[in-house]
């Protein structure tokens, strides 16, 4: 992953069986996941994976969706979006997926919501 950005070799990846497994579902549940942005994933190194730190004793984090969609409507790529999440937030005072961990979803989807 060398030739990776930095922001994405600081997140610890996980592949979609891997998510699987994290919250006991099929590779086709992650999908849909996927689909519903319920998750997000990007290609790391050609393979699709997604930030560990985007589950949550073992669910998706549940403000996860929300904040996505306001990033993906705002015309932000997956990429971009997962990007956002993990680089710190000025405004916020620290990373946004730190603030949805710790329950502040509506200050993060206040500020996604002025980006794009």
């Amino acid at each position: 992953m060398t030739d990776s950005p930095s922001w994405i070799r600081a997140i610890d990846w996980l592949t979609l069986p891997d998510v699987a497994d994290a919250i006991g579902e099929t590779t086709s549940r992650v999908r849909r996941l996927l689909d519903d942005h319920a998750l997000v994933a990007v290609r790391v190194d050609g393979v699709l994976k997604v930030p560990a730190d985007f589950l949550l004793e073992g669910r998706p984090l549940s403000s996860l969706r929300g904040t996505v969609i306001v990033l993906l409507d705002g015309g932000f790529t997956p990429e971009e979006a997962v990007q956002w999440l993990f680089e710190p937030e000025e405004t916020i005072g620290m990373p946004p997926i730190e603030a949805l961990r710790a329950g502040r979803k509506s200050e993060v989807r206040r500020v996604a919501q002025t980006l794009g």
